[in-house]
């Protein structure tokens, strides 16, 4: 018998348990000990139903991924499921917690399903580069029809059982999963109820082969927004074959698609994406089983973007907020930009029409620091400069109760300075979080000299508890995200110098994959904070520095680096930054020449990797996954390209590290020159990922 899989019999029902924690993932051992007990209790004669249910707190929660890499061991998942769906007996699925992937393909074989109503079902294999490859993209289509199989599949998201039973999915909320699935099986046993094999049921196909825009129009919704992204489309074709082929046909195509994906470069940086985040949640150096401290109620200091962003993302996830002002004015207007900001989330569908009113009720706007006394974790969303910072955190000291967590959004300073302020530094750290804070999913978790491990594991328990990834990160200057992004904004800059004009830089950096490129990001930002910060340290940008004379300041002015027409936020080319950028060229002397887009692609992401590696080498990151997670989450930077840190894998340090010192040369720009850990990975012909794994070795 499976030590993971048991079976036992409750007279003429026989109850076949998945018991592997965590998740009940459908390892090798789970496989066989599915097919070892179904086939015990189809040869069993007393046996009239067969019930297949898990234990712990979930049902089969998808494929164990760690076997994608590895050679296949029988049984396979197909042969499991015919098994299932070819035996005399009705089988029943009795589901709680997630059936998710391979859980749900496991449950759509079955000729029955049952759930409780806390159950989630879904097929999210979209988001790990892959489709369904175990009969899903065929057998839900015809469970509840191809309208909502695409919307499920090509999107990835999971729906509730109340949606399931609405749409066919499943058969009946139950109680509890083993004994609610051994009353139904009762139930249909007396009813003499024909055994439902979802293969041979194409009913609720008949209206898509009716009318083929009835996909078509679901493809289109979903696949809006899959730029770049090949499983997204392939999964939508594979769903497609379900309407036009037969289904061992359907089955066949399906598989073709599952196996171009697994092996592609875009499911392997997926996965490798997938893994990075949950390891980003594991923080170096604190003694095992450090408890967090116990977070009820949150302060926020500062209504503005910030502020109101990171309180909205609070009572999102239903914990109560005190946001504090000085004065009733910007309360006032802090309190009016979330309201307004819920108001159009409802009106687009986003949230339900009652859920503004309710979570405004979880904000409680006040003036006045001593409101922060009976938070257990304050959070200072302030103007980001030292002083103020400085001036809130002495004042602390006076207010917040003591054990309470103080942390600044600060997206540069220096943590450990802002710590010397108050008399508890051990109660300090940085919690980044970036904007829309209410959107944002990534937040960087500053851990600066002092802070105790219980404070460092308290910010990343609450930042999944609301929603976000969180990455340790060390004290310096912009932390990792930032510090990266500014050796990009370097070579920008000066690619403008040289020739480049700002949308053909975009254009390279938006057809890599990401959301936008450099000046049309900075149009969007402002570009009058760089240029009050210059003129701050008496530097002189002078190309930035003529658009800012000239008024153009970016979206908010209509004109930066591009123009915006008619309140358009849509960035368009503008002759007259040509001009302004040949005048400048002239007056400084300098002559412009062609730039290619492979130097372009080169200098915006080669310099960020090189930092990436200096970031490694100083400790300020754990971990080359860590850097790729806050790239992920924090600057859009594109999931099937992996983060930085893999890219750079995939492109080969030997390459990065000869194209820098080249560009090192050529621009007269020493700070281009390999770091040292990029330039010894290189020479012994390692990978960031090697480098990785003997440091955890070691």
């Amino acid at each position: 018998m499976s030590e993971v899989v048991s079976l036992e019999r409750h007279d003429v029902v026989a109850i076949v348990t998945v018991n592997s924690p965590p998740v009940n993932a459908l390892s090798v051992a789970v496989r066989s000990g599915i097919n070892e007990c179904v086939k015990r209790a189809i040869a069993d004669s007393e046996v009239k139903a067969i019930v297949l249910t898990c234990a712990g707190r979930t049902f089969i929660a998808g494929a164990d991924i760690t076997e994608f890499s590895k050679p296949p061991q029988p049984p396979s998942l197909h042969e499991v499921l015919a098994e299932i769906e070819n035996s005399p007996k009705p089988v029943v699925a009795a589901i709680h917690g997630t059936a998710l992937g391979g859980g749900l393909e496991v449950a759509l074989a079955c000729h029955f399903r049952v759930a409780v109503k806390e159950a989630r079902l879904g097929l999210p294999e979209v988001k790990l580069g892959l489709l369904p490859g175990a009969g899903g993209t065929q057998r839900l289509p015809r469970a509840v029809g191809p309208e909502l199989a695409v919307k499920m599949i090509v999107g990835g998201d999971p729906i509730s059982a109340s949606d399931a039973l609405k749409n066919g999915l499943i058969d009946e909320i139950v109680e509890g999963p083993a004994a609610g699935g051994e009353a139904f099986a009762r139930k249909i046993l007396a009813e003499k109820r024909p055994l439902r094999k979802l293969r041979d049921d194409d009913s609720k196909l008949a209206a898509a082969r009716a009318d083929r825009s009835i996909f078509t129009n679901a493809v289109a919704a979903m696949t809006k927004k899959a730029r770049g992204l090949e499983a997204p489309f392939a999964a939508a074709d594979a769903v497609g074959a379900a309407i036009d082929l037969p289904f061992d046909e359907g089955l066949k195509k399906e598989r073709e698609g599952f196996n171009k994906l697994v092996t592609g470069d875009q499911s392997k940086a997926q996965r490798y994406a997938f893994f990075a985040e949950r390891e980003a949640a594991k923080i170096s150096g604190v003694p095992e089983g450090t408890k967090p401290r116990n977070v009820e109620r949150v302060a926020i200091i500062g209504a503005g973007t910030m502020g109101g962003g990171i309180a909205m993302s609070f009572a999102n996830a239903g914990i109560p907020v005190t946001l504090v002002e000085t004065g009733e004015e910007q309360l006032k207007r802090g309190m009016g930009v979330m309201q307004k900001n819920y108001e159009a989330t409802a009106a687009r569908g986003g949230i339900p029409a009652d859920a503004p009113a309710k979570r405004m009720a979880l904000i409680n706007g006040v003036v006045g620091l001593e409101h922060v006394k009976d938070a257990d974790l304050i959070i200072e969303a302030v103007f980001e400069t030292m002083a103020i910072k400085k001036e809130v955190f002495g004042a602390l000291d006076k207010y917040a109760k003591p054990g309470a967590v103080l942390a600044s959004n600060t997206s540069y300073l220096n943590i450990n300075e802002i710590a010397k302020e108050t008399k508890r530094p051990q109660d300090v750290l940085g919690m980044h979080f970036f904007s829309p804070a209410n959107v944002m999913k990534l937040c960087e978790i500053v851990r600066a000299e002092k802070t105790a491990p219980d404070v460092l594991t308290t910010a990343v328990a609450v930042a999944r508890r609301i929603g976000k990834v969180p990455a340790v990160v060390g004290v310096c200057d912009g932390f990792v995200g930032n510090r990266m992004l500014a050796q990009r904004g370097k070579q920008a800059e000066k690619l403008l110098f040289e020739g480049a004009l700002p949308q053909q830089v975009d254009a390279v950096v938006t057809k890599f994959g990401m959301p936008m490129g450099p000046f049309a990001m900075g149009d969007l930002a402002g570009l009058d904070i760089g240029w009050r910060s210059r003129k701050d340290r008496g530097i002189k940008s002078e190309i930035a520095d003529a658009l800012c004379e000239a008024g153009r300041f970016g979206q908010k002015t209509g004109k930066g680096y591009y123009k915006y027409e008619g309140g358009s936020r849509a960035p368009l080319p503008d002759p007259e930054v040509e001009k302004l950028i040949d005048e400048t060229l002239q007056r400084l002397g300098r002559k412009r020449r062609q730039v290619s887009d492979e130097e372009i692609l080169e200098r915006m992401m080669y310099p960020m990797i090189n930092e990436g590696a200096r970031i490694l080498e100083e400790k300020i990151a754990a971990r080359p996954g860590d850097i790729d997670v806050i790239w992920l989450y924090g600057y859009g930077w594109p999931v099937y390209r992996g983060g930085p840190m893999f890219y750079a894998d995939q492109v080969g340090l030997k390459h990065i590290a000869d194209r820098l010192s080249h560009y090192a040369k050529e621009t007269s720009d020493p700070s281009l020159e390999p770091a040292p850990l990029l330039k010894r990975l290189a020479a012994e012909g390692k990978t960031f990922a090697s480098w990785a794994r003997e440091s955890k070795a070691a």
